[in-house]
């Protein structure tokens, strides 16, 4: 892992190094995409949105390679491309689509190969790479930021990505935690494994503090019925001219990197079961500098035996208590209102959920 890699973490965590840019500067031609992704609002309330996209021209990304210096503008392009379609195949109130179009299709399959991840819009073009702070020189926080792309109007959308984003930034300071433990070579110091899950411990309750304050400004009727559909699966998709029918995961939270780093480093030995099988599956679905970070965690020593069974168990019960409140969240917002009991990356989460906590509150060092 290279040192601006680790730096990026150490201070941004899962978020780009740098603000992303909200607008494509790579030339006049391009201003259609931002155009169409500020109207996409209300191009998807029309029952004519697919036939107006066939006949729109969108420029493909202009180099055979993303030029370190673009790479900003390579998100941004794959976001906006990602909304489009994910719009098209899943827009509300119109016929069951399979087929997403040329002119669609293949400048996102083109950017995605680039980037080195599936043509779909996944969790960090949704949240990662989707966020502007008002005041550059405050906090990566609600108050401060909001949405470069949305799929509808309601603010309730907003709040729903950017919840995601403030957790992000406050699992820097887990990432940081972690490297200064590696740089230390300190996981036979207890002393400095405990300093090390003290700091995991701090981000982990600011992280809770957020996720608790999902409904604050998020209606379970309106993300139910209004956007959670456009975050859904690819079912048996052709992507026209491309002589390709896929079939991908929709967006979710279990394609962010921050979970699956706590659970390699505190070494929570889940079960093999399709549980697991899927979440790994969710790695495909993430920047590959952030599967080479989970990799390296995973390499890294089991400190269970060495960290004080206080410290050790209560980051153990934080990590279960976030997926008791995602578990609350699941039931509220979508549970109670349909009889399919699968999220949009397709899994039956209740279920999955109970296991991840079970599994992970049965890891604690016993007294």
């Amino acid at each position: 892992m290279d040192d601006h890699l680790r730096t990026s973490l150490r201070r941004r965590g899962f978020l780009p190094a740098e603000d992303p840019d909200s607008r494509l500067t790579l030339g006049e031609r391009f201003e259609i995409i931002d155009q169409i992704g500020h109207d996409l609002p209300s191009l998807l309330l029309e029952p004519e949105f697919r036939s107006y996209m066939r006949g729109q021209i969108l420029p493909h990304w202009p180099h055979p390679n993303i030029p370190p210096k673009l790479l900003s503008q390579a998100h941004l392009y794959y976001l906006r491309l990602g909304f489009i379609a994910s719009g098209y195949i899943n827009q509300i109130g119109q016929p069951v689509t399979h087929s997403l179009p040329a002119n669609i299709a293949r400048p996102l399959y083109l950017i995605a190969e680039l980037l080195e991840r599936p043509p779909m819009l996944s969790y960090d073009g949704y949240a990662l790479y989707n966020w502007k702070r008002y005041d550059r020189e405050k906090a990566i926080e609600l108050g401060n930021i909001d949405t470069i792309q949305n799929f509808v109007h309601l603010y309730d959308e907003h709040w729903f990505i950017l919840v995601h984003v403030e957790i992000e930034a406050h699992a820097a300071r887990i990432m940081d935690a972690i490297m200064a433990l590696e740089d230390s070579a300190g996981f036979d110091d207890g002393d400095a494994v405990d300093n090390s899950l003290q700091q995991i411990s701090a981000a982990l309750d600011n992280i809770l503090q957020v996720l608790r304050r999902i409904p604050d400004k998020m209606s379970d009727e309106l993300y139910f019925s209004r956007f959670r559909p456009y975050i859904g699966q690819f079912r048996d998709v052709t992507y026209e001219s491309m002589g390709l029918t896929v079939n991908f995961r929709g967006e979710t939270g279990a394609q962010s990197s921050m979970m699956p780093t706590l659970v390699e480093f505190m070494k929570i030995p889940h079960q093999a079961n399709r549980l697991i099988i899927h979440l790994n599956d969710m790695r495909h679905y993430m920047p590959h500098e952030h599967v080479a970070w989970l990799d390296a965690v995973r390499a890294m020593p089991d400190v269970r035996s060495v960290a004080s069974r206080e410290h050790f168990n209560h980051v153990l019960e934080q990590m279960a208590v976030f997926r008791e409140v995602h578990y609350h969240w699941a039931i509220k917002y979508i549970a109670r209102r349909c009889n399919d009991q699968q999220g949009t990356g397709g899994t039956p989460y209740l279920k999955w959920l109970k296991y991840l906590i079970d599994e992970t509150r049965q890891h604690q060092v016993a007294g």
